[in-house]
């Protein structure tokens, strides 16, 4: 597998997180000769939130998730890759009934302490027999330091793991954050992403808890795209152990740090988008309202003329104008105003007389597009983030399950 030219140089090492422990498997539930399953321990009395696709056809997984989550509490997390467990009817919600049975067995507790999450080929039963034959070697091998195989088992078509850590100060007290996700195609979040899933040793109430992460993932995952599919698994999974002992405070630089994991997390999932070899920020200005803004923002973003055009290093700004046209809000022609990489194509509902292609040719290749419009009607504004859609997206797809 060739690795995303987007990947970073070096992964974080993500530190110990009290309350927590890790442990992964070669079940083989798709997958010959690599890690598939992924069972995290969570200390008892630890508060959950979550956020999950809003897919019609959601996933047996995600269904008990949303259940699980009216408790509030957790215990224990179990996701495997290479099956989403999705469309599969009466037989996938009995395969998660069996997982979260066996898991509960092992730690003592009740089934609504337990999550799980699938990712993979959406229609094929799940082979559950062998999750739940590999759980109690993963329960005798949990680890406190295993983050980077876990980032790693839970990989499908991604091509490098996606870490993040961050530290932040509730009181005196100093509390961390380590993040990990998935994703790489069918990346379009309504709610959340494909999979991602945050730890904290921090003590946060259940509600709070639940707010900071709706919060913060509207502002993160909910601004990134790769293909404009949401996906019918997408979940985003926040536990607080509470061994940090903070004091009930004010949760302002936990907020900051939830948010830049949520943050860097989204764009490791674009910049490993399916064939991706560009990084593309969309910044929209001057629009009715923020959700106008991000509206046209997921309209260039998700558009296939726009991003084959930015594969291409092709400087063809009327693409853009069609995607702000066609995402049905408020814009005004004869005020409309472009930038790429900060040069002014088209202002004032034409090309600027000033633009000369040859101006952006160079920065068209390079790694990282910025896009600026500004639609002329308000103050509205939003960011928005996505990738190229190049040849590689169609080689990765077209043979997915051979």
């Amino acid at each position: 597998m060739t690795i995303s030219p987007l990947a970073p140089a070096t992964y974080p090492e993500l530190p110990v997180i009290a309350g927590v422990r890790l442990a992964v498997a070669r079940a083989g539930v798709r997958y010959k000769d690599r890690t598939d399953v992924l069972l995290v321990e969570l200390a008892e009395g630890t508060n959950a939130a979550g956020v999950f696709t809003q897919s019609l056809t959601a996933s047996a997984p995600v269904l008990a998730c949303r259940e699980a989550l009216k408790s509030g509490k957790a215990r224990a997390l179990v996701v495997n890759s290479g099956n989403a467990n999705a469309f599969t009817g009466s037989v996938g919600v009995a395969s998660v009934a069996r997982v979260v049975d066996k898991c509960r067995a092992l730690f003592g507790c009740q089934p609504s302490d337990i999550y799980t999450a699938s990712t993979g080929v959406i229609g094929e039963r799940l082979p559950d027999d062998k999750i739940t034959a590999a759980l109690g070697g993963l329960f005798s091998s949990l680890s406190e330091t295993s983050w980077n195989d876990a980032a790693r088992a839970i990989m499908t078509t991604d091509t490098y793991p996606k870490m993040a850590t961050r530290t932040a100060m509730i009181g005196n007290v100093k509390v961390t954050i380590n993040g990990i996700a998935k994703g790489s195609g069918m990346i379009a979040p309504d709610m959340a992403t494909m999979l991602a899933f945050v730890f904290t040793d921090a003590a946060v109430p259940q509600q709070a808890l639940q707010t900071l992460l709706s919060e913060t993932n509207e502002s993160t995952f909910n601004c990134v795209t790769v293909d404009g599919d949401t996906s019918t698994s997408d979940t985003l999974l926040l536990f607080a152990t509470g061994k940090a002992k903070n004091p009930a405070a004010d949760y302002a630089d936990f907020k900051r740090a939830l948010h830049e994991v949520l943050y860097e997390l989204a764009l490791h999932v674009v910049k490993d988008g399916e064939g991706a070899e560009k990084l593309v920020t969309i910044n929209v200005s001057g629009a009715a309202s923020s959700a106008a803004a991000k509206k046209i923002g997921m309209s260039i973003a998700n558009s296939p003329l726009v991003k084959t055009a930015l594969a291409a290093s092709d400087a063809n700004w009327g693409r853009i104008v069609m995607a702000v046209g066609k995402a049905g809000e408020k814009a005004n022609r004869d005020k409309l105003m472009i930038k790429i990489g900060g040069v002014v194509v088209a202002k004032n509902g034409e090309a600027d007389p000033a633009y000369q292609e040859s101006q952006i040719t160079g920065y068209m290749k390079s790694r990282d597009i910025k896009i600026e419009v500004d639609v002329g009607v308000g103050t509205g504004k939003a960011t928005v983030y996505t990738c190229d859609l190049t040849h590689r997206y169609i080689d990765i797809n077209g043979s997915y399950r051979t």
